[in-house]
């Protein structure tokens, strides 16, 4: 029942020991460029297969985050950065072919925060980067469709709050994860804002990242430490999508923040 208790890991199975302890509803796998390689992919999943030997039906594969040490961006040139875009393009059609295989979600991250002016390096304008986006987000959607879905970010080139992108956004009938800390910091620490945000997308989002924040940068904070009011967001949920609590863990062997968060989020929403 909506919300799920829905924890994160890596493809390390002593982390994912430890959520599978607690029964989780929902499974998000934190992959890495590791996890893409001929090894790695073998390797996640038979970890697939592991947690849904558990019953555990609802498993979403996070895209890799990094390219060496820069983010994965979508955007990416492939005129300027040709080996990134290999990768960003390969570990994409790998990663949808596994979940189509496997009947799981990959998430791609439509952004997440190159500077505006490692952007206007590779790209006349933000426009024209944000065209790159959706372009390439239209070329996953039809390759993986009902298996792919895709995050906001912080970034201008695919954020949510801004209500020219969320036009857009809807009329390419993405299928969407919706991250509440990258909203809000997009919206300033803006509740109204958000709350706004998430019943225009309401019926598209299959996925969220219930995570808290102050609204002025990317901290990832417990549910009830930051400046989120969560009562008002249960009625602009979609109840039919997935959930999972990406927050910070002081330790990655124990969830204990993301179980804290899924609590406080039961009681600020009255249920059982």
């Amino acid at each position: 029942m909506f919300p799920y208790l829905g924890l994160k890991a890596s493809t390390d199975q002593r982390q994912i020991d430890e959520r599978l302890q607690y029964h989780p509803q929902v499974f998000e796998f934190f992959t890495t460029a590791d996890d893409v390689t001929p090894a790695g992919l073998a390797h996640l999943r038979k970890m697939i297969q592991y947690v849904q030997a558990t019953g555990i039906e609802k498993i979403v594969i996070h895209h890799p985050m990094k390219f060496g040490a820069t983010h994965n961006e979508v955007s990416v040139n492939p005129e300027n950065h040709p080996e990134q875009y290999a990768f960003m393009m390969q570990s994409s059609q790998d990663l949808i072919d596994l979940a189509i295989s496997t009947d799981t979600q990959l998430l791609i991250h439509g952004a997440y925060n190159s500077p505006v002016t490692a952007i206007l390096a590779d790209y006349p304008s933000i426009a024209a980067a944000r065209d790159a986006v959706f372009k390439r987000l239209d070329h996953f959607r039809d390759l993986g469709g009902d298996h792919v879905m895709f995050e906001n970010s912080i970034s201008p080139l695919f954020n949510y709050g801004d209500e020219a992108i969320e036009d857009r956004i809807i009329d390419h009938r993405y299928r969407l994860c919706f991250d509440t800390s990258h909203a809000f910091i997009v919206l300033h620490g803006d509740n109204t804002g958000l709350q706004r945000s998430m019943a225009q997308l309401k019926s598209q989002v299959v996925h969220y990242h219930f995570v808290d924040s102050m609204g002025q940068f990317h901290d990832s904070l417990q549910l009830g430490t930051g400046a989120i009011d969560w009562a008002p967001l249960k009625s602009l949920c979609n109840q039919a999508a997935s959930n999972i609590f990406e927050i910070n863990l002081k330790n990655q062997f124990d969830s204990r923040e993301m179980r804290a968060s899924y609590q406080y989020l039961k009681q600020s929403w009255h249920l059982g």
